[in-house]
């Protein structure tokens, strides 16, 4: 099942929790982007974005006839002001961090994260992708569940679009943190 979706060029986000909410507001950050770029030519400022979604979600609390979104959401983007990587809440509430996990058993992945980020900030895009990796193979309860059909790899850059790599991408990843 996929959770990562692409919201547009410079943007995209992994969710934990109901798919269903995560496609609505997928789409309607979708509609957001088309809608910014086509009034100002410019792509979409990923913090106003998340602004909208956390007043979207946080409304849904209000209201006795709603139910709120069951969904969290981990946004990745770049704009003017550089990288981003953003966790809405369905209370409405959202955080930026410089590496992060969320779902079930993400604290494990989040111990390491914590422990590694200063490496970060120089480290090469496939040192990353092998620093998230070994975050998530933390979390795992068993080996069975670390292949290439339980992990999705995505990122987006300065100069790169969000790029969501392919099952065979993925798997030589997998093969170099098992060596």
């Amino acid at each position: 099942m996929d959770k990562t979706f692409k919201v547009d060029d410079h943007m995209g986000l992994s969710m934990a929790g109901l798919t269903a909410d995560a496609r609505s507001l997928c789409k309607y950050m979708r509609n957001e982007c088309l809608n910014y770029k086509y009034n100002y030519e410019v792509a979409h400022p990923v913090e106003r974005l998340i602004f909208k979604i956390a007043e979207k979600s946080q409304k849904k609390t209000q209201s006795v006839s709603t139910r709120p979104y069951g969904v969290g959401l981990l946004v990745i983007g770049v704009d003017q002001t550089g990288t981003h990587l953003f966790e809405t809440c369905p209370s409405g509430n959202f955080y930026e961090y410089n590496a992060y996990s969320i779902g079930a058993r993400s604290q494990a992945a989040r111990t390491y994260l914590e422990n590694h980020f200063q490496k970060f900030s120089k480290a090469s895009l496939e040192r990353l992708i092998l620093h998230g990796l070994k975050a998530l193979k933390g979390a795992v309860q068993e080996e069975t569940d670390f292949n290439t059909r339980s992990v999705e790899i995505a990122f987006v850059g300065l100069k790169e679009n969000f790029t969501t790599l392919k099952e065979d991408q993925v798997d030589s990843y997998l093969k170099k943190l098992a060596d």
